[in-house]
């Protein structure tokens, strides 16, 4: 018998799941297909201030310095999956001014720590805020914080942020 699995919130602690919050939708899949490769849409939202810095979260799972973003849900749009990820992981409304790229490659796969692997292609967005105080979720985030130059190339970022901000010319290639 199959469980079934909610469509509009996400798992934690399934079968399939790891620490942290992750969709119904990945997780039917990864019930269908263990911890084989999925290639997955995503988003990146890179938040400018009027002085150049950007907007970082730390990501709660790995306690690392990361860009704002995630899954392209099921009949969401990536504008849309932009919008409520910046919502979501820091707690601002922004306003989407232009797609800076789209990446992907080795560099974006990942293997978690349950074993489950996926490739990410990111559509990035260059943002500004509109509303809201920059502010962790403290589920998936638990610091938001503004990086000048100077402070991201000493950031302790994991190493999807590293590429795509290496990739945008933000960071030198290691």
């Amino acid at each position: 018998m199959v469980e079934r699995l909610p469509l509009n919130r996400p798992l934690v602690g399934h079968p399939y799941c790891s620490d942290v919050a992750i969709s119904p939708y990945i997780a039917r899949l990864r019930e269908r297909i263990g911890n084989d490769l999925l290639l997955l849409p995503s988003v990146t939202v890179l938040c400018e201030d009027e002085g150049g810095r950007l907007l970082l979260v730390r990501h709660s799972d790995s306690d690392r310095w990361g860009t704002i973003g995630g899954l392209v849900e099921p009949d969401e749009s990536p504008r849309r999956a932009a919008i409520r990820e910046a919502k979501e992981e820091a707690g601002v409304d922004v306003e989407l001014t232009e797609i800076l790229d789209v990446l992907g490659g080795p560099e974006y796969r990942i293997r978690y720590p349950n074993g489950d692997a996926a490739a990410y292609v990111t559509t990035v967005f260059g943002a500004r805020i509109t509303s809201g105080d920059p502010a962790p979720d403290g589920d998936e985030t638990t610091e938001v914080r503004w990086f000048d130059d100077e402070a991201l190339a000493r950031a302790d970022l994991g190493p999807f942020a590293r590429a795509q901000l290496a990739a945008l010319g933000r960071l030198p290639p290691r």
